[in-house]
């Protein structure tokens, strides 16, 4: 064996085979399969009761995808499990498809810690407003928007040009899953070190992606101690979306009493939100009578509407931050290859996480 295996396995870290695993969306049992040994061996080497062999470990990295050098301790010593994020529902995706899902965003952290050395990132200053994770119907969620806008906009009922812009021009690491996690939503990350959202490759949808962006904003704000998953949590979340993005005192003038699907278009291309969370917004508002809300939604169904409202699609708002910043280093004289080695990823996983310009990307 080969000087680098001797090395890998002398200084392997248990933690990293684990985020390798993760990171390919595999079981132990389809792990143990691919490298011809058993799924207990495996458990064993992710618990540290037992360092694989050096040919062992040579076998792991190739079907990994990753050098045996991505064994050895990695930047960032925590370890991120579902209790650290924010996922939408916990029953409409696998333990597996979480993991991975975490397991890019752990990288991520190592990618933004190996960039902090080399450029200067904005602080990270979100406001605080805790909401009781029991609280179903109080004006918790509200007063928390209305805070973040203060805080971040500097107040006033005007909409929210751009915002992905706006959560990363305060500190937070807004990035774009790769197409394997596809089936897991957007979903947010309190501190590791910094706050991260990060959105589904998949959605395609301007509007839906603005509300997203806003509701991981209301996890950020109100859920630093809150259990992740509840129902009562994610409404919370919705109710600060709706209120950061829509403030009450500002659009309730504005909306209609009765499906006017002309004036609708007109304040969906204004505030940069769906025709369907206005009408939500006025049912909730009490402009909107809730029978005259249930048949707007039925035609909307009836229109094929709920799956693509009318009107030209936008380009989804794209994270840049970090495009920004490998760009920085590498004109500074480390290039991909070198910051992908000193965060200790694979230059494959950086690049899906961090996309070349040169690439296709979404537009920004």
């Amino acid at each position: 064996m080969s000087d680098r295996v001797t090395e890998a396995r002398l200084l392997f870290d248990c933690e990293r085979l684990t985020l390798a695993r993760r990171l390919r969306g595999l079981r132990k049992n389809q792990l143990a399969q691919a490298v011809g040994t058993t799924p207990t061996a495996i458990g064993q080497y992710e618990a540290g009761v037992h360092r694989p062999s050096e040919k062992t470990l040579s076998r792991l990295a190739i079907a990994l995808g990753v050098p045996v050098e991505f064994f050895h301790a990695g930047r960032s010593p925590v370890t991120l499990d579902s209790a650290h994020a924010h996922f939408r529902s916990l029953r409409s995706t696998t333990q597996i498809e979480r993991d991975q899902a975490l397991a890019y965003g752990r990288i991520a952290a190592d990618i933004v810690g190996a960039l902090e050395d080399l450029v200067e990132f904005p602080a990270a200053e979100l406001p605080e407003r805790p909401v009781p994770p029991d609280e179903i119907a109080g004006r918790g969620p509200v007063e928390a928007a209305r805070l973040a806008r203060e805080a971040l906009l500097g107040g006033g009922g005007a909409p929210v040009p751009h915002m992905v812009r706006l959560l990363e021009r305060n500190g937070v690491i807004v990035l774009i899953l790769p197409p394997s996690t596809e089936r897991v939503d957007a979903f947010s990350i309190g501190a590791h070190p910094r706050p991260m959202v990060l959105f589904n490759p998949a959605k395609g949808d301007y509007w839906r992606n603005r509300f997203d962006g806003a509701h991981e904003l209301g996890h950020l704000v109100m859920h630093a101690d809150a259990e992740p998953g509840s129902k009562v949590i994610e409404d919370q979340a919705h109710r600060f979306a709706a209120e950061f993005l829509m403030p009450e005192d500002a659009i309730a003038p504005e909306l209609p009493r009765t499906a006017d699907w002309s004036r609708l278009a007109v304040l969906k291309a204004t505030w940069g939100v769906s025709m369907a969370a206005l009408l939500y917004r006025a049912r909730t508002l009490g402009i909107m009578k809730e029978v005259t809300y249930r048949n707007a939604m039925s035609t909307m169904a009836a229109r094929g509407w709920r799956r693509q409202e009318p009107g030209p699609p936008k380009p989804l708002e794209a994270p840049t931050m970090l495009t920004r910043a490998v760009e920085l280093t590498a004109a500074s004289g480390t290039d991909r290859d070198a910051l992908a080695e000193r965060a200790r990823v694979t230059r494959a996983d950086l690049d899906l996480l961090v996309p070349p310009r040169s690439r296709p990307t979404l537009n920004t």
